[in-house]
């Protein structure tokens, strides 16, 4: 911990010593730009795809005058909790072996950060998460070792796997072929991102990974700056769908970045997905969907296939937004 307020101090510090038409030139935006996204938006939340439920747990918090911070753990914990859900938490589909690992993260608005990979028997992996962000000068633990963490945190020992989705891996063993499905929930999860009345950003990401994969496979929602990235000074951005793709271009961190530059949070998205199929060229076999939110409160979405839509949640009401795609219908 002492270690973390000195990194904090640190940067605080450094931070007084960079003025605005130095950032502006090391960004290549004026400084007028920089000033324009200190003012944000009225709170609001978003999240991938149509999670009704979750979206509007984490509007509940940021009416009440709740962080952001909280806003998005409550919204994710949702879907974690959901049985139903076979993306996410408890009733996630298994691994080839028949064993549900979660992977989680979150971050806040100074930058902190914390997750797990791969993590089996805890139900709720991203208050494991924001526990490693709070308690421990670590970013990741993974495997057993975030298990351990968990018991030692409190957590108890939950049995994930439902026997619908115990029943489904028997099924599927009989070919043992895995082949995701565009827009089906095999290789989904929940990525949430909200601005509270202090208008501070933070984010978080949940799933339980693709169904069926190797032992041991993390895709990009634990991974900071892949699967989540947040810059309280800029905005954030999260990702959805076939996991590989999104590390190997650092996809939310890239969207941030973009957004940094000038870009709207639509453009940066869309920018995202080009930048992921200019190294796919000839595939069309995989979903991506990316969502973004800048210091304004303005969003964006965009996708490689129809089908993916974003929640939104604010003060103007609580919808369920249709993506642009990469490739039209």
């Amino acid at each position: 911990m002492q270690r973390r307020k000195f990194l904090k101090n640190s940067t605080a510090a450094t931070a007084g010593l960079i003025s605005a038409p130095l950032l502006a030139a090391q960004t290549k935006i004026s400084p007028d730009q920089i000033t324009n996204n200190i003012a944000a938006a009225k709170p609001i939340v978003i999240c991938t795809w149509d999670f009704f439920n979750a979206s509007s747990k984490a509007w509940d918090v940021l009416k009440e005058g709740g962080s952001s911070l909280d806003a998005v753990t409550e919204g994710v914990m949702v879907e974690e909790n959901d049985v139903d859900n076979q993306t996410v938490g408890v009733g996630g589909r298994p691994d080839r072996d028949g064993n549900v690992t979660l992977d989680s993260c979150i971050m806040d608005k100074d930058g902190n950060c914390g997750a797990v990979l791969a993590m089996q028997n805890i139900a709720n992996p991203i208050l494991v998460a924001r526990k490693v962000m709070e308690e421990t000068p670590h970013v990741m633990l993974a495997g057993k070792g975030a298990e351990q963490f968990a018991y030692e945190m409190g957590f108890k020992k939950t049995n994930l796997l439902t026997e619908k989705s115990k029943q489904e891996w028997i099924e599927w063993k009989k070919t043992s072929k895995y082949k995701p499905i565009i827009n089906i929930e095999n290789h989904d999860t929940i990525g949430m991102l909200a601005i509270d009345a202090n208008g501070d950003i933070s984010g978080a990401c949940t799933t339980s990974g693709m169904g069926y994969k190797m032992a041991g496979r993390v895709g990009d929602s634990p991974i900071i700056g892949a699967g989540l990235f947040v810059d309280n000074e800029i905005g954030g951005a999260t990702a959805t769908g076939v996991g590989e793709e999104v590390v190997r271009t650092v996809g939310s961190f890239l969207i941030v970045e973009l957004m940094r530059q000038g870009k709207s949070p639509q453009e940066a998205c869309k920018e995202g997905v080009e930048r992921i199929m200019a190294k796919n060229k000839g595939r069309n076999d995989f979903q991506i969907g990316f969502i973004a939110i800048n210091k304004k409160g303005e969003t964006g979405s965009y996708c490689i296939h129809p089908g993916f839509t974003f929640r939104s949640y604010s003060e103007e009401g609580h919808v369920n937004n249709p993506s642009k795609s990469y490739i039209k219908s």
